[in-house]
């Protein structure tokens, strides 16, 4: 009788060790699943200010320690509304943003993982859209093909992908003036005071040539803008529903349940062993 209660009790400890150790093991692989989206999401939307190792660019530096309680909240809460008066626009979605709190959980993530050691060495780069070649456009000066590759490098982040307008001014547009060309390379070239549009020539402090506004300049006018337009309007796939027993609940839900599974089994066996006695 003795052997078989420590039996059941070794069984016990053996299960709930297990369960420790799979849960530990799953809190882990949602943190890396948190730190890849979060790198993703920086990636695509944050590195065209802050730089790609957030050392900064046109905004603010994030590689750095936060002087904060809480600098989770407070890195949460700048995203999410933005700051008021300077470049650094709104981006949650409450706030006419494009981001998801999920992904805003993310990104925070990922930026505060720089605060010990420095930037991950996996550094997400910036990519182009694979675009159809673009004919140079009559009295303009640049390659808007060139232009076509800094626009998704430095532009669709804020005014989309085909310059539908995100966070950002539409692009897709019929520009009225007499010579739209200057007066869309000097927004470039100034940024526009009192928005979020900073400036992007290197003489005002931003990181583009001369010679790539001219390129930025001739892509933004190689466009139709009902063509734009309809590119804009292609439906969006609707996110998937996650179950409330995947991930690290799931885990824990399985484990409980095998635990409790075999406490019934070890109950009855007990009971029975009582009954032959």
């Amino acid at each position: 009788m003795k052997n078989s209660v420590k039996l059941s009790l070794s069984i016990i400890f053996i299960l709930l060790l297990s369960m420790t150790w799979s849960v530990f093991v799953a809190a882990q692989e949602e943190q890396d699943e948190q730190w890849l989206l979060g790198a993703q999401v920086y990636a695509e939307n944050c590195a065209v200010c802050h730089g790609t190792d957030g050392e900064g660019r046109v905004g603010a530096t994030l590689s750095k320690d936060w002087p904060s309680i809480r600098p989770d909240l407070l890195t949460k809460d700048t995203i999410e509304k933005g700051v008021p008066g300077s470049l650094m626009p709104a981006w949650g979605q409450t706030n006419g943003g494009p981001l998801s709190d999920e992904e805003i959980e993310a990104v925070v993530y990922y930026i505060l993982s720089w605060q010990t050691g420095g930037a991950p060495e996996i550094t997400p780069v910036l990519t182009s859209t694979s675009r159809p070649p673009v004919s140079p456009v009559p009295g303009v000066e640049g390659d808007p093909n060139q232009g076509g590759v800094l626009y998704d490098q430095n532009c669709a982040v804020c005014h989309g992908e085909n310059g539908e307008g995100r966070i950002g001014a539409t692009l897709a547009q019929a520009w009225p003036s007499i010579r739209p060309d200057l007066t869309i390379k000097s927004t470039i070239e100034r940024g526009v005071d009192g928005s979020v549009m900073p400036a992007w020539s290197q003489v005002n402090g931003g990181p583009l040539k001369e010679s790539e506004i001219e390129n930025l300049v001739a892509f933004l006018l190689s466009w139709d803008a009902d063509e734009a337009a309809e590119g804009a309007e292609q439906p969006t796939s609707t996110p998937e529903t996650e179950s409330p027993f995947s991930g690290l609940a799931g885990v824990v839900f399985a484990v409980v349940a095998f635990v409790l599974l075999i406490g019934v089994f070890l109950l009855g066996q007990r009971i029975s062993e009582l009954r032959q006695e």
